[in-house]
């Protein structure tokens, strides 16, 4: 059993290592001739592998792009477990977030974002991406912090909120420089400081009347 798990490990290691491979070969393409030159048989060649194995790692050549969005989730997800459940919900994201970033390749981000941003074909699909998978993690976050669905209002608003911080601390990353991590810690103290740190204070009016409601229920 043991000797299985240990397979199962090194075979996933080296799809990791292969998936990230050719991630940089094709965003160094992609970046060099554009999105749209350039084939899925040029980057399986210029990788060393057939187009063949490439679609065993990558459904379509748009999906190179889907890939450092799974990462981020989730990496972010892992992070966000980690967190003292009595810490306030917004500095959870902040200091989640910021270990999340520390561990990516910057530059092989820079070419990313330098790759979406000059194929509007794609503005789309990585939009999309970012809302149903990092903004879902975030949204799922504060749902179990506040004790809510992540589909609720709070939680849904709150998510958006924090992904739109952190689409504007990457972009002014990208064009100023500097570190990306307090980038990002530093956009989300913004959000931070102007909604407040007690989550109590976070409910809408239908949810205060609510909760008021069920309060005198509950001592009747």
């Amino acid at each position: 059993m043991a000797a299985q798990s240990l397979a199962l490990q090194l075979r996933k290691q080296r799809s990791e290592m292969m998936i990230s491979e050719l991630e940089a070969v094709a965003l160094r393409l992609f970046e060099q001739r554009g999105f749209g030159e350039v084939t899925v048989d040029e980057i399986a060649s210029e990788g060393r592998i057939s187009a063949r194995t490439f679609y065993r790692y990558f459904p379509t050549k748009d999906d190179v792009l889907q890939r450092r969005i799974d990462r981020r989730s989730e990496g972010l997800r892992a992070a966000l477990a980690e967190r003292p459940a009595d810490e306030p919900p917004l500095h959870s994201l902040r200091v989640a977030l910021a270990a999340t970033v520390a561990a990516e390749d910057a530059e092989l981000l820079r070419r990313w974002i330098a790759v979406v941003a000059a194929t509007p074909s794609v503005l789309r699909s990585v939009l999309g991406g970012i809302q149903l998978k990092s903004q879902r993690v975030i949204a799922e976050f504060f749902g179990a912090r506040l004790g809510e669905p992540s589909t609720g209002l709070v939680p849904t608003m709150l998510a958006a909120a924090a992904g739109g911080v952190i689409q504007a601390a990457q972009t002014r990353w990208y064009l100023e420089g500097g570190d990306l991590a307090t980038a990002f810690s530093e956009g989300l103290e913004v959000l931070e400081r102007g909604l407040g740190t007690d989550p109590t204070t976070w409910a809408t009016g239908s949810a205060k009347r609510k909760r008021s409601t069920g309060g005198r229920a509950a001592r009747r």
